[in-house]
């Protein structure tokens, strides 16, 4: 396999599947399986998730809830995601451990990198829920931090398109994808990956960033086993 050890990034609204909110028990069957192939295979896979389909800590504020309250709230739904997740990927024979970054002892290890390197290196797939466990950071800020600090090759984020594109493909059916692309390019072209914080720290570390179609049967496996899937961001845009 290319990747040894990779970080892989799900949007909490992907979890909803076409029902648009909640969380679809076919997508979490669909991502165990996704999962088992790469697994099996003797990669060791850490996983972030966001919490979206079930409450957004920005979006609260329009509802007049405090900005550091809705992003605590955000948390928890990041940790409800993770815990379905975990339960969906255990029944199908994948040994997990959930690492929060918020204290919940009941349901979660609280997160401490060496457990979680550990963890990995016995096999174990690795969920990371709770954020970092401060307001104001994204998931994607969460994935790109504990990819660092778990010394994970890649950050894979998964989304419903198939890489990154000169325009919305959703939008503009004239806009093509790029099979890779430099981190000063998507600066430059304002390409809009994830957030600036998140994206930032991926470049200072030097940690490539693919984006990919996680929903379409045989993409992980395909990309982790170094088929062209999706989009690369490097350094050099090679």
């Amino acid at each position: 396999m290319k990747y040894k050890r990779i970080l892989l990034k799900l949007s909490g609204e992907a979890l909803a599947g076409e029902q648009g909110y909640g969380i679809d028990s076919k997508r979490l069957t669909q991502y165990a399986l996704e999962v088992k192939k790469v697994v099996d295979a003797g990669v060791e896979v850490a996983i972030v998730i966001g919490g979206g389909n079930i409450f957004r800590g920005v979006d609260g504020e329009n509802s007049g809830i405090d900005r550091v309250q809705g992003d605590y709230m955000g948390m928890l739904a990041t940790v409800i995601n993770a815990m379905a997740v975990q339960s969906s990927m255990e029944s199908h024979g994948i040994y997990t451990r959930l690492m929060s970054g918020i204290r919940i002892d009941q349901v979660c290890e609280p997160f401490i990198r060496r457990r979680a390197v550990r963890h990995l290196e016995k096999g174990r797939t690795v969920i990371f829920g709770a954020g970092i466990g401060n307001p104001y950071f994204t998931t994607d800020t969460t994935a790109s931090l504990r990819a660092i600090e778990i010394e994970a090759d890649v950050v894979l984020k998964g989304t419903r398109v198939d890489g990154i594109y000169t325009a919305d493909p959703e939008k503009d059916p004239t806009a093509t994808r790029y099979a890779h692309i430099s981190f000063e390019e998507v600066y430059a072209k304002g390409l809009n990956i994830m957030d600036m914080t998140a994206f930032t720290l991926c470049k200072e570390n030097n940690l490539p960033i693919i984006v990919f179609d996680m929903n379409k049967a045989g993409n992980l496996f395909d990309l982790v086993s170094g088929k062209d899937v999706g989009t690369l961001v490097t350094m050099n845009g090679e």
